[in-house]
């Protein structure tokens, strides 16, 4: 009798165990598929891998105002573009270098042509160089905020209208920053499954 009481003992931890190993995994598993948009928010509020803040319009008002206070200086705006190698899009800046004064709002347009004979649907990503203008640098409104769909043949105009934090001027690391650079990379949306 002794026997059969260790044994049940021995059954109810094989099951205890069982039911943590399975615990850990299904939490391992959520993790795992939270990791994305953590990171994404992570960078999104610290800059991180030079990702842009979005801003508001009440934020870029309020960051001109202050920069006007400041007198704020010029800071030149490279833009770049390119697109994934099964993105069959030309994808380019219109003009290549703005200069802007920090805290000011600015405009920038990119042309974008779909060169398939199908319609394609493509996804922007963005970076800011160097990486420590990245918590500056705000988009209020851009293409890459949502996908875009062009025909075939298709040619579009896509604006981003964006501002640098006056901010800036406060952070040593932005010391010598004479020109921050804006990336955008097209890359083609899949085709859903069915």
């Amino acid at each position: 009798m002794a026997f059969a009481s260790s044994t049940l003992s021995l059954e109810q931890k094989n099951l205890r165990l069982g039911l943590m190993a399975l615990i850990a995994a299904a939490a391992m598993v959520g993790v795992g598929f939270a990791a994305v948009p953590m990171y994404r928010l992570f960078c999104q509020v610290t800059g991180f891998a030079g990702t842009t803040q979005v801003a508001s319009e009440t934020q870029a008002a309020e960051a001109e105002r202050a920069a006007a206070i400041a007198g704020a200086p010029p800071i030149s705006i490279r833009f770049d573009a390119s697109t994934a190698r099964d993105m069959p899009w030309t994808f380019a800046p219109v003009h290549t270098t703005d200069t802007i004064r920090i805290g000011t709002r600015d405009l920038a347009f990119y042309t974008a042509r779909n060169n398939a004979d199908v319609p394609i649907t493509g996804t922007a990503t963005f970076n800011v160089e160097p990486e420590q203008a990245a918590p500056y640098f705000n988009k209020i409104q851009c293409f890459c905020f949502t996908e875009q769909t062009l025909q075939a043949g298709e040619e579009v105009r896509m604006p981003v209208l964006f501002y640098v934090d006056p901010a800036a001027l406060d952070d040593p690391n932005m010391e010598g920053v004479e020109q921050i650079t804006l990336s955008y990379t097209f890359h083609r949306k899949p085709p859903e499954e069915s």
